[in-house]
């Protein structure tokens, strides 16, 4: 018993027949892929790509190439990806249609760039070209990540003694200081009140972030206008924002290169990155860019009109388009814009510790100050 695609019971039939087998009984089936659950990975993306690369440069047809990497694949639901390709191409699907049927793995650019692919010959070189693409993007997270542990770790670690100092130690001190009826400092009392609301609050205190991120969540998935401005307050952040921005336009440049090369037409390759874009605010200026293309305006002007790029970037646009070629133009764009990010990130890395050193040291400054300096009033003041 298995699966196998065709239009009809009657064609069904005859693509079993071919095969030296018998129809016993057949109908509408859903996808195998839906017995396993599991995150296709991008790594899982990057060995599907290379080991493609790989066979189809050595002149392995392309079922072939799939059963090798299906028996090969340890992720389940993966393999069961794989046998729906095969199934799909042997019942006289292509490559890329077959992606089709599985946008929640292969992203439409992703079938995008395998149909062009397929359509000019160039197949090797579309999957060397999209397994460097998500090598990058995948350097790219783990530095992200590696960038966002330490704030996060030492964010904990913060939380957690002011905790400490407010719900047990600064009571126990501010008992002592009331007690020998002086007059409290502004600081001080500003820190009993904060003491009294972690008392009281703890809880809140420690849902706060889930809460916030829950929230924030729900507005960006309900409300369009909240998520363009929220897009847009990202790019505006200090530090991070110019990192995000450029980190788009990176992705963008390689991939519109990706399928320029491919010989995917211009507006095609502007329509199909703005869905990669992953920003509302990028994405309207994308689109406002092949709306100006379309009306007659070179690339050039168009990406200087919509103010996506700097200067340097659109004279690089620019000599590509004159010289004819755009795709290397764009590959240098990508390349100007990942030496940035990744100088941009380094920076961040050297700033971030001290900065939140500063931050603990000024904390517990604070409350040392607002705690020990009316005790050594009340001290100073007793005579021996």
């Amino acid at each position: 018993m298995g699966q196998i695609e065709a239009i009809n019971l009657i064609d069904l039939e005859l693509r079993l027949q071919r095969m030296g087998l018998d129809l016993i009984v057949g109908g509408p089936a859903r996808r195998r892929s839906n017995m396993f659950k599991g995150a296709i990975g991008r790594r899982d993306l990057i060995n599907f790509c290379f080991h493609l690369e790989q066979l189809t440069s050595a002149g392995v047809a392309i079922i072939e190439s799939l059963t090798d990497l299906r028996d090969s694949v340890e992720n389940p639901r993966f393999r069961e990806i794989i046998s729906g390709l095969i199934e799909s191409i042997q019942g006289g699907q292509s490559l890329s249609g077959a992606m089709a049927d599985y946008t929640d793995v292969f992203p439409k650019v992703f079938a995008s760039l395998i149909r062009a692919g397929e359509d000019t010959g160039r197949m090797s070189e579309v999957l060397k070209s999209l397994a460097e693409n998500l090598k990058w993007e995948d350097e790219l997270i783990t530095q992200t990540k590696k960038l966002l542990m330490y704030p996060a770790f030492v964010g904990s670690i913060v939380l957690a003694v002011t905790m400490f100092l407010m719900i047990y130690l600064v009571p126990q001190m501010i008992g002592f200081i009331k007690s020998s009826g002086q007059a409290i400092p502004l600081q001080t009392r500003i820190l009993i009140q904060v003491s009294g609301f972690f008392i009281n609050y703890w809880w809140l205190v420690l849902l706060s972030p889930g809460l916030v991120f829950a929230g924030l969540k729900l507005a960006l998935t309900r409300s369009a206008g909240f998520r363009y401005r929220f897009d847009d307050f990202k790019l505006k952040v200090p530090l991070l924002g110019p990192i995000q921005r450029k980190i788009i336009l990176s992705r963008f440049a390689s991939i519109f290169a990706m399928m320029y090369s491919a010989g995917i037409t211009i507006l095609d390759c502007i329509k199909s990155s703005e869905e990669i874009a992953g920003n509302l605010v990028i994405k309207e200026g994308l689109a406002r860019a092949g709306q100006q293309i379309a009306e007659g305006k070179n690339v050039s002007t168009a990406f200087q009109d919509v103010g996506l790029f700097p200067p340097l970037v659109i004279r690089m646009l620019r000599v590509g388009e004159s010289s004819g070629k755009l795709d290397t133009a764009l590959l240098n764009v990508s390349y100007f814009y990942n030496r940035d990010v990744k100088d941009a990130i380094g920076k961040v890395e050297v700033m971030i510790e001290p900065a939140m050193t500063v931050i603990l040291g000024a904390l517990l400054g604070w409350v040392m100050l607002s705690v020990l300096g009316p005790i050594y009033d009340s001290i100073s003041k007793v005579k021996f």
